[in-house]
């Protein structure tokens, strides 16, 4: 029996783990944060499929038969892949789920309009995931993108409860509902994002929904244990939590504490 893994570029996995902790207390957890080779979101495909894979593997080597990758750009450009043919390779009775399908799974549910809005960054806007991941549960939803390159540095320099923060937030939400009229649900598409959900619903008009991935995934995850109790049985109940990031540990656990809500001690994982 072992612990789930959350793999995550970065810092931004942990507002994801924040909330399936919320949701399976119980759980062991263990959080790895490639920050050394972060950001994904401007490599390619077969880069970003060749690091996920790697940390996956660590993973797996630590113990975790299954790993979430709360990551959107790994989700977009390496699941499928890992999933399909990996997998089968390297570990068939292990699994890998990402954070897409889960909120896509939703939104149909939520549009009353049949018009969403995703924000998110360049790497997972161009890799067209939300739409097609949308289109093939809600066919009649009609999808509307925009990127906000601004937002994760806002976020990472702790300045996304500043002032300063007021301009870019009301930027991007204006771009994206002056593509629709009618739109009326927004996507998050990072896992950076929920830290500025305070100032998004500040400046959005009424009426519009905003889409969190933490909660939805920890939903998600309850339920898929659910379902696949040969799985459920394999994870181990301990209430542990570790940390790892590839880069410095001393800068991880002071930014963690920003998107995970407490101090973590992380280790250093040389890959």
């Amino acid at each position: 029996m072992g612990p789930i893994g959350i793999f995550d570029s970065g810092y931004g996995g942990l507002t994801v783990l924040k909330e399936i902790v919320a949701e399976l207390p119980d759980y062991d957890y263990i959080y790895l944060g490639d920050n050394a080779r972060a950001p994904y979101g401007n490599r390619g495909f077969d880069t970003i499929h060749a690091y996920t894979l790697e940390c996956v593997q660590q993973l797996f080597n630590m113990g975790c038969p299954l790993v979430i990758l709360a990551c959107n750009t790994a989700s977009a450009k390496a699941l499928r892949t890992i999933q399909q043919k990996d997998l089968p390779n390297i570990a068939p009775n292990n699994r890998v789920l990402g954070v897409i399908r889960p909120t896509t799974e939703m939104v149909g549910t939520i549009t009353q309009t049949g018009e969403v809005g995703i924000l998110a960054t360049n790497g997972t806007v161009n890799s067209e995931s939300y739409p097609i991941e949308i289109h093939k549960f809600f066919p009649h939803v009609k999808t509307y993108q925009l990127a906000c390159p601004m937002w994760v540095p806002l976020i990472e320099n702790d300045e996304h409860e500043s002032e300063g923060a007021d301009y870019f937030v009301k930027e991007y939400l204006g771009k994206i509902l002056s593509l629709s009229s009618d739109i009326d649900t927004l996507v998050l598409g990072c896992t950076h994002y929920p830290l500025l959900m305070k100032k998004i619903k500040q400046f959005l008009p009424g009426g519009v929904t905003v889409l969190s991935q933490g909660k939805i995934v920890a939903h998600s995850l309850k339920d898929y244990l659910k379902r696949h109790p040969e799985m459920e049985s394999r994870l181990h109940k301990g209430q542990h939590r570790t940390f790892y990031t590839t880069d410095d540990p001393a800068i991880f656990d002071k930014m963690a504490e920003i998107f995970f809500g407490k101090s973590v001690t992380s280790k250093k994982l040389v890959l």
